[in-house]
């Protein structure tokens, strides 16, 4: 089957995009798949003297999701003068086919390439993020979208994190996972009531500091001169939010903590809320895909999260 991104109406605006930015004629001479590590059909159009990486929507509120992407890579280069890649031409692109987000390909090391400095160089860009701090959980200048789910990013009255991780994160996708009908009725009354619990499980306040929002090992690209931080989904909230994410999926090296703690202090009590600050991305994995096997595990870690059973 013919990948969505080589469809010649795609190709045909990923190249008019590519000449635009560059300035001069631009064309695609070959192309590698990366559907594997994206929710979105994706992939890099190989040229010169740039590749394009190109990743496709088709949903009715690709254009809004992709903006918000852009927005978020803007803010935390801004903010924190952090790597990212570099967009190409509009960035945001429409097609008969959907929507297309564009950036500069970034050379990169992945999966076992990866060496300690690469994993140091995640912990030094996630800790460079956490530098940054504002006075208030959220963002009032825009919302976002984890994964394919709107994130409210509007800041509660309150301004307390426990406030705002039950009321902007957990209980949205509590509401979506229900509503899916991959959650059943005994974890989510479980849920509600651990979010009940909140103002004493979260431990000390913190200051708001600027995440990624989505910091999951993979979402920062390992190259050369350090790591460059992809689908980023920033807001000003607790950091141990991205510490718990880094290993989320899979395990990753202790170099990411240990050059963490270079520049920023990890509280003791991190170990103890690492799986509680998870439960809101539990929760999305299981709305998102909770009838397939990959989803299905997340019912599971769920339920040890929250104390309970996935029965």
């Amino acid at each position: 089957m013919t990948h969505p991104l080589l469809d010649p109406v795609i190709v045909a605006a990923v190249e008019r995009a590519a000449s635009a930015h560059r300035g001069r004629p631009w064309t695609t001479q070959g192309f590698t798949d990366l559907d594997s590590r994206a929710a979105h059909p994706s992939g890099i159009l190989h040229g010169s003297p740039f590749s394009v990486f190109a990743k496709l929507t088709s949903s009715a509120a690709g254009r809004e999701q992709f903006a918000a992407e852009l927005l978020g890579l803007d803010l935390i280069t801004r903010l924190a003068e952090v790597r990212t890649p570099a967009p190409v031409a509009t960035a945001v692109v429409s097609t008969g086919a959907g929507w297309l987000l564009l950036s500069e390909a970034v050379p990169e090391r992945v999966g076992a390439a990866r060496t300690r400095d690469d994993f140091s160089a995640i912990g030094h860009t996630l800790a460079a993020l956490h530098l940054v701090t504002a006075g208030e959980f959220g963002l009032a200048d825009f919302d976002g979208y984890f994964g394919p789910f709107f994130q409210d990013n509007r800041p509660v009255p309150s301004n307390r994190w426990a406030d705002f991780y039950a009321e902007r994160r957990v209980r949205p996708m509590l509401r979506l996972a229900v509503d899916s009908g991959n959650l059943s009725s005994d974890l989510a009354e479980l849920a509600e009531r651990r979010i009940d619990r909140l103002p004493d499980l979260c431990g000390p306040e913190p200051q708001p500091s600027l995440l990624h929002g989505d910091a999951q090992q993979n979402n920062f690209v390992c190259t050369t001169g350090g790591a460059v931080v992809i689908d980023a989904a920033p807001y000003f909230g607790h950091p141990e939010i991205d510490l718990a994410l880094i290993d989320y999926f899979e395990p990753t090296s202790p170099a990411v903590f240990d050059a963490y703690r270079e520049i920023r202090p990890i509280d003791d009590g991190f170990d103890d809320r690492r799986e509680l600050w998870r439960a809101f991305s539990y929760l999305a994995v299981i709305a998102e895909d909770g009838q397939n096997p990959f989803g299905r595990q997340f019912v599971a870690r769920l339920a040890d999260a929250l104390g309970g059973s996935a029965r």
